[in-house]
């Protein structure tokens, strides 16, 4: 089978000028080797073929492939993580991980929180600060935790996201807007603890690999798992695989959330507790990072006992058995 890879390198987007932050969603290229690497290793043919451009520039030019290995992220839009499944499926190219659908829908928070809602996965109270003068709008309990609506990463988030006045929550949403050109989510603050649940496959076949614990040391920013966190987190965080009646509940969550909106064959789901000792869903991650060292889905695998070979194993099984079962007309 000839996989192509289709991914955004941060190093290219470094040379165009773009800043750490600007590109801290992009995969570093020994992310790339590594997948590369291992999908070679399981017996299949790759080709690199890179962001949303190189795709197009590849497809007019002819080229075809079997099935996709994607992680592009894009750079710009409410669609960006979009972009390159909508294009393979004009084209009838299979690929791994969830359609345009969910990741036009999961990346812009507000959004996926309405779904959720209806659907009744728990979720924080929520306001949607879209010009400065919304601030005054905010009918929600302090503290609030304030953050870009279609962000990733940590980005645009630090110690003072966590806002307990009126003055704090205008100041903080005044600088997002600014910096980011896109709303502000404005969320009830859980004060509870936080994890991440990572899962693998599609529909009633998706099981959780393992629940994670995040906490942050001494060292770390305080109180929010920020950029800067995520950045550092070989230094600055602590990941334990949590067991407990908590972390059970938060699988039971997680699983709900990723089946009810339709994301495919792996991904992480972020939760935090509140002050009833619920996780609530914070944000869904459908293309979450596949570093075998830096990124929390596969930091969760090894701990669960799964190595990055089977993971990546695990992520194309799914894709191919999907594929296959709509193939069939299933």
């Amino acid at each position: 089978m000839n996989v192509g890879i289709t991914y955004d390198l941060r190093e290219d987007y470094l040379a165009e000028g773009y800043s750490e932050e600007e590109t801290a969603e992009f995969d570093r290229s020994d992310t790339i080797e590594a997948i590369e690497r291992t999908l070679q290793d399981l017996g299949f043919q790759t080709d690199r073929i890179g962001n949303v451009s190189n795709l197009i520039s590849r497809l007019v030019g002819g080229d075809r492939w079997d099935l996709v290995f994607n992680i592009a992220e894009g750079l710009r839009g409410f669609g960006r993580e979009a972009q390159v499944p909508a294009i393979l499926d004009a084209y009838g190219i299979p690929y791994t991980f969830s359609g345009p659908l969910v990741l036009a829908l999961t990346l812009h928070k507000a959004l996926t929180k309405h779904v959720m809602r209806s659907m009744g996965v728990p979720t924080p109270d929520f306001f949607v600060v879209e010009e400065a003068s919304d601030t005054e709008l905010v009918d929600l309990p302090f503290p609030l935790f304030a953050k870009p609506v279609a962000e990733g990463t940590g980005k645009g988030i630090n110690a003072a996201s966590r806002v307990a006045t009126k003055g704090e929550l205008a100041s903080i949403c005044r600088r997002l807007l600014q910096a980011y050109d896109q709303p502000v989510l404005v969320e009830t603050f859980l004060p509870g603890r936080e994890f991440t649940v990572g899962i693998i496959g599609t529909g009633k076949a998706a099981k959780a690999v393992g629940v994670m614990e995040v906490i942050l040391k001494n060292e770390a920013e305080a109180g929010v798992y920020s950029y800067w966190n995520k950045e550092k987190c070989e230094d600055l965080v602590k990941y334990c695989l949590a067991q407990d009646a908590m972390a059970e509940k938060a699988r039971e969550v997680a699983l709900a959330a990723w089946r009810g909106l339709g994301c495919r064959d792996a991904g992480r789901i972020d939760l935090r507790a509140d002050n009833n000792g619920t996780p609530n869903v914070m944000e869904i991650n459908p293309l979450a990072g596949l570093h075998p060292e830096h990124s929390d889905l596969c930091i969760l695998a090894h701990q669960a006992g799964m190595g990055y070979r089977t993971l990546i194993g695990a992520i194309m099984s799914s894709a191919i058995e999907r594929c296959r079962s709509v193939g069939k007309g299933t």
